[in-house]
């Protein structure tokens, strides 16, 4: 995995983005929360080269959002998936909250249609700001503080 300045940093931002930073790194998540694993899959949903996409999915893999699992189709070599581990699904508020962000801010006529749903019930999902109570609060009313260290 790359290292620099950000991976010790204090601020856990910083420190995420260490690792979500890296070209391709979040897209490649996107295409494993779509249900893709094989290496060909990601490299053809992407375009991504190949050494790219191989270091991309070492480094998800070094971290723990990505898990690689052997498999083997009959008479054929022993091959690499990539599954989303625990870790890895925890990072569904933080897509789905750049996916609206992008859709509000950054509209195109062309716009895949993906969105996230309740897996029990198939009914959509957003992402947003609560309360302790549960009550929703506005983006625009939610301050970032600096945290005392």
């Amino acid at each position: 995995m790359r290292i620099d300045r950000w991976n010790d940093d204090a601020c856990p931002i910083a420190r995420a983005m260490s690792v979500l930073g890296q070209r391709w790194a979040v897209l490649i998540i996107r295409e494993a929360m779509l249900g893709r694993s094989r290496f060909s899959e990601f490299r053809e949903q992407l375009g991504v080269a190949s050494d790219v996409l191989s270091d991309r999915l070492s480094q998800l893999v070094a971290v723990g959002i990505l898990e690689d699992v052997e498999y083997q189709r009959p008479g054929d070599r022993t091959r690499r998936r990539y599954t989303l581990t625990d870790v890895g699904r925890d990072l569904a508020p933080v897509l789905g909250a750049m996916g609206k962000w992008g859709r509000v801010h950054l509209a195109r006529p062309y716009s895949s249609a993906y969105h996230f749903v309740d897996t029990a019930t198939g009914e959509p999902v957003s992402v947003s700001f609560c309360r302790q109570d549960g009550t929703r609060v506005r983006p625009a009313d939610v301050t970032l503080l600096p945290g005392e260290q």
